[in-house]
């Protein structure tokens, strides 16, 4: 069992900068695939990026939406992962979700295990 719980929402102008945290328990966090997932009012969850670790180093993956302007990261000493957001728009806007599964994938319903959820808000 994994518990998860984000924090670093907020309101942004456009242009501005936020750092998500997603704090996870249990002692087995570098076994699990995180991601980081967002869901805007009326739409469906989407997939913002996630981040794998083996013995050999991580790798990471993104949405082509964020590519280039997010980053997603993970200390596995402190159980966290984080998601470092810069040139953020107005449609960026929406409730981020942290989450742990066991294989990296695009797609919410392979993770087992999600976060409360924390709003950030882009104001242009």
């Amino acid at each position: 069992q994994v518990q998860l719980v984000e924090s670093g929402g907020g309101l942004v102008q456009a242009g501005g900068s936020l750092r998500l945290s997603c704090a996870a328990s249990g002692r087995t966090f570098s076994r699990y695939a995180m991601g980081w997932f967002r869901q805007a009012p009326g739409k469906e969850r989407e997939f913002v990026a996630t981040i794998t670790w083996t013995w050999t180093g991580s790798s990471t993956y993104y949405a082509d939406s964020v590519k280039g302007r997010f980053t997603i990261s993970r200390d596995n000493a402190k159980n966290t992962v984080y998601l470092q957001m810069n040139s953020l728009k107005p449609e960026d806007t929406a409730v981020y979700y942290c989450a742990a599964g066991y294989s990296t994938s695009q797609a919410p319903h392979e993770y087992t295990y999600w976060g409360q959820g924390t709003q950030v808000t882009v104001s242009s």
